[in-house]
């Protein structure tokens, strides 16, 4: 398990943080400190990293990625800790454009070609 904060290649991060799922790596997102947590073999591992480390519940996001990818394919916005009825997404999948528009620019900015 890792924390990303700066930018990071995509190649470094599949060879060291890719031992779980081969090629997916799953990952949650803090959307307001601008930070990832992945390589866990559960989204609910890196949840609870992040919130040991100050997160708050409402901003991180679980989402699976595919690095191997090209880079507009690299993530899948589903993942158990997604469920939250209380903010309006009933389902595994990131409902909210405006979320799924802040996981997508910390992805871009921290995870490098």
């Amino acid at each position: 398990m890792i924390l990303i904060d700066q930018p990071t290649r995509k190649d470094i991060i599949i060879k060291e943080h890719s031992a779980f799922f081969g090629s997916m790596i799953k990952a949650v997102v803090d959307v307001r400190k601008g930070i990832i947590a992945l390589d866990a073999e559960l989204h609910a591992d890196l949840e609870s990293r992040l919130l040991t480390e100050g997160s708050q519940q409402e901003d991180v996001w679980g989402v699976n990625l595919f690095l191997g990818k090209k880079r507009g394919d690299w993530i899948e916005y589903t993942a158990p800790i997604n469920v939250r009825p209380s903010m309006d997404n009933r389902s595994m999948t990131i409902i909210d454009p405006d979320t799924r528009a802040k996981i997508s620019r910390i992805v871009s900015q921290l995870i490098t070609e």
